[in-house]
C-alpha cells in the first residue's frame, strides 16, 4: 500500500492525484470534517476542508514534496502529521 512506501515518515514517491484526494477524503470522513469542492481555478481545484482551503493541482502525478505540502495544509483540520 501507499503507507508501506513511507520512509521515516516522509513521502518518497510520486503520488497520483486521486490517491491524495482519496486519502484526504477518507481521513476527513473519520474526523467528521467536511471535504468538498469550493471552486475550479485555472490550474487547480480548490477544496474546502472544514474551515481550511486546500488547492490541489490538476496533474496526474504529484511529486513527493508537493504531496507533503498539500497534506500539511490539512493539518489544522485533520491533526498534525495525520498522513504518516
Amino acid at each position: 500500500s501507499a503507507l508501506d512506501t513511507l520512509v521515516k515518515g516522509r513521502i518518497d514517491y510520486n503520488m497520483k492525484r486521486w490517491e491524495i484526494l482519496k486519502r484526504i477524503s477518507e481521513r476527513a470522513a473519520v474526523a467528521g470534517v467536511t471535504w468538498e469542492v469550493q471552486r475550479e481555478g485555472a490550474n487547480h481545484t480548490v477544496y474546502r476542508l472544514g474551515a481550511s482551503t486546500v488547492p490541489i493541482p490538476r496533474h496526474v502525478e504529484i511529486g513527493p514534496g508537493l504531496s507533503e505540502d498539500i497534506f500539511k495544509q490539512c493539518e489544522p483540520e485533520l491533526g498534525e502529521r495525520w498522513w504518516r
